[in-house]
């Protein structure tokens, strides 16, 4: 994937693109995670799908910012897809963050979105990540910057481990993220339901984030609505990529049929 900038509101985004002349998926990460995350899923889904994975504000290769809003988010993304001159609608795939912001942007612009692909998110969110607070400042060495995020996290995380003249640190501030994740609790129910495209939840059914009934209880609300229980944790692609494919590919297959 090639890695490449574009200018909104005096920022700088990073994103990486796939390439080729295949269908068009814009995927969106979860916090403290970047577009790269996504870039095995483009190698699987070539040629027929040309993959653009966004650094979202404040993560990855992206600028910080000074607030993480939706409507920021959504600014962002309406932005992208400005200057990436599309021309018809888009599939879009979010996981966590970036399964939110999908849904908010399918409810806002219908028009724009083909079909959702949302990873391990609700429609209701409540998390509390206070204890990446301590993720904060520079480590000595990797080691040291792996102790403290946990081994537990060091998989979705080491992406976002840069190094640095004085030592290591994560791309994202913790703080930053801190507000932007509570912004993201609280009831969503209004902006799911708002959208009628075709639609795939996919859920990890070890996830401490979501619940299988809620889950249950989204894709049946919410018409042209389908729902995949993979056994994995809230970061589905990474924990059990394979699979994370598969449903991916047949659920496009069907979209691309149409």
């Amino acid at each position: 994937m090639q890695r490449r900038t574009f200018q909104h509101n005096q920022l700088t985004f990073s994103y990486l693109d796939s390439g080729g002349d295949g269908q068009l998926l814009i995927a969106l990460h979860a916090h403290w995670m970047e577009g790269i995350t996504f870039a095995p899923l483009a190698a699987a889904l070539a040629p027929k799908w040309r993959v653009i994975a966004l650094d979202q504000r404040g993560h990855g290769h992206s600028d910080h910012a000074a607030t993480y809003t939706r409507n920021d988010y959504l600014s962002d993304l309406t932005a992208f897809l400005a200057h990436l001159h599309v021309k018809k609608p888009v599939v879009l795939l979010g996981n966590s963050l970036g399964g939110v912001n999908a849904y908010y942007f399918a409810a806002r612009y219908p028009d724009l979105v083909r079909a959702l692909i949302i990873e391990d998110i609700g429609a209701e969110v409540s998390a509390d990540v206070r204890f990446s607070l301590k993720w904060g400042g520079t480590f000595k060495t990797r080691e040291d910057l792996i102790q403290c995020v946990g081994l537990h996290y060091v998989p979705c995380l080491q992406d976002s481990f840069r190094q640095t003249d004085e030592g290591w640190r994560l791309a994202f501030n913790p703080h930053e993220m801190l507000a932007s994740i509570g912004l993201i609790n609280g009831n969503h129910w209004k902006e799911w339901l708002a959208s009628d495209c075709p639609a795939l939840l996919i859920r990890g059914q070890d996830s401490q984030l979501t619940t299988q009934s809620h889950c249950e209880q989204m894709a049946s609300q919410r018409p042209n609505t389908r729902l995949s229980a993979l056994g994995a944790g809230h970061v589905v692609h990474v924990d059990t990529p394979i699979r994370f494919v598969e449903v991916v590919e047949e659920f496009l297959q069907n979209l691309y049929l149409q």
